[in-house]
């Protein structure tokens, strides 16, 4: 079993889901773009609400759902910060073998795949 990972070409591997890659790298920059529009938007639209009620009891809960929801985006910014971060460093590891092309793909730093 070992040495037949041994002898995988990883090389092959990254340039055969080149694109794969790229499409996850594409997806995580527009989650990190839109979680903090969406915070924004919906914490504006609860708000708003809750003050043309007039109910104070309203009001903070549309503040208490405003602070949690701030605490879920920043929970899946780090996420993907820490998730990042360890895939960086594996990937640029070991440069040697061109191996840190998944990497690049991922992060957007190589524009094709050859």
């Amino acid at each position: 079993m070992l040495q037949i990972l041994a002898s995988y070409d990883t090389n092959a591997f990254c340039r055969d889901t080149y694109d794969i890659w790229a499409l996850i790298g594409t997806i995580i920059k527009i989650i990190r773009i839109a979680i903090p529009i969406l915070i924004v938007l919906l914490g504006t639209i609860d708000l708003g609400k809750a003050v043309l009620a007039g109910d104070d009891k309203k009001i903070k809960e549309a503040q208490g759902m405003l602070v949690r929801r701030i605490i879920y985006g920043v929970a899946v910014f780090f996420v993907l910060v820490i998730v990042q971060t360890i895939f960086g460093t594996l990937g640029k590891r070991n440069t040697a073998d061109d191996s840190s092309l998944c990497w690049q793909a991922l992060s957007g730093e190589v524009q094709d795949g050859n």
